[in-house]
């Protein structure tokens, strides 16, 4: 298997609320206000996920707002908007993208301070726009 045939598309305009469970791979080009768990995770430039991400891979090329977790990679293109917690093996963050949190490439062996399915509170910044 491991193809990346696209499966499910949230279309630009369109608002999810709730937690999304996908086999396969999703683009999201809309607005998902919940956890996004898929096999493969593609955010296009007017795409945005309020809520924790869990795949394989994941390609932000909009806005992420939570944490990520991804078991291969994960990939902020130019426009790219991320705050929250990055843990892959891999990562690649392009020229103009902005991440505002941390990332965490290692496996962990111990126990975290990190308490898995809890995303923080994120206080927007100066100038955000309060608009959905």
């Amino acid at each position: 298997m491991g193809s990346k045939k696209l499966e499910t598309i949230v279309g630009d305009g369109t608002r999810v609320a709730g937690q999304v469970s996908v086999k396969g791979t999703i683009r999201i080009d809309g607005i998902v206000e919940g956890d996004v768990h898929a096999d493969w995770v593609i955010v296009g430039e007017t795409g945005k996920i309020l809520g924790n991400t869990r795949s394989r891979g994941v390609v932000v090329g909009g806005s992420v707002e939570g944490n990520i977790e991804a078991t291969e990679t994960v990939e902020l293109m130019g426009k790219a908007s991320m705050a929250g917690e990055i843990r892959a093996p891999k990562l690649a963050v392009s020229e103009g993208a902005v991440f505002d949190g941390r990332s965490r490439m290692k496996a962990e062996t111990g126990p975290s301070e990190v308490q898995d399915g809890k995303i923080r509170t994120l206080v927007p910044t100066k100038g955000a726009s309060g608009s959905a």
